[in-house]
């Protein structure tokens, strides 16, 4: 007769599966899918005080129109030690068409590209990562999500998707890759930390 952790296979490593228990906060809205993440990863760590919250919001003027930069810059107020790679050092002129961006892209320009030139002086962690962009073309909306573990075995990433309040979410490494590296999406990465 074989105990139930034999008839489950060989025990995994370590590293072949991760799983944390990262909290699911739901958007409020249909832009405001990136605060809602920096709210899961900071209750996580721990640093979640919504009046906190909302005063760094005013403090770092977030409003409407949130891009990644702006998530590193609220980690690096909460102190959380953060690493954000992009493949572009500032705004991509490209998306002055898309519609996400059309109606505030001209504002949103001289402001994004201003962050991207103080982040050093901020200790807002900024690198450049390597092209691999597909270069589609369709008219595509990025939305944030946070990423909370994977499983090599399966072949399968598992993450909080803001866009709802009820369930964590998989999906396959490849359909992750190709979501993240569709045009629009500056292939976009904001690591951050346990250890502040």
């Amino acid at each position: 007769m074989r105990t139930e952790a034999e008839a489950a296979g060989p025990p995994l490593d370590p590293g072949d599966f991760v799983q944390l228990p990262v909290p699911v906060i739901q958007q409020l809205y249909h832009w405001d899918c990136g605060l809602a993440c920096s709210r899961m990863v900071l209750r996580y760590l721990g640093q979640l005080d919504d009046s906190e919250f909302e005063s760094a919001l005013q403090a770092l003027q977030l409003t409407r129109s949130i891009w990644t930069i702006d998530l590193a810059y609220l980690m690096r107020h909460f102190g959380v030690r953060h690493r954000f790679c992009t493949q572009t050092l500032g705004v991509d002129k490209g998306y002055k068409n898309q519609s996400f961006y059309r109606k505030h892209f001209d504002t949103e320009e001289t402001r994004v590209n201003q962050l991207f030139a103080q982040a050093k002086a901020c200790q807002v962690l900024v690198e450049k990562c390597g092209h691999r962009c597909f270069c589609r073309t369709p008219d595509y909306q990025g939305h944030f999500i946070v990423l909370r573990g994977y499983s090599r075995t399966a072949g399968s990433i598992f993450y909080n998707n803001p866009a709802y309040a009820d369930r964590m979410c998989s999906t396959s490494v490849s359909n992750f890759e190709e979501a993240r590296t569709s045009y629009g999406t500056d292939e976009d990465i904001l690591f951050v930390y346990l250890d502040s």
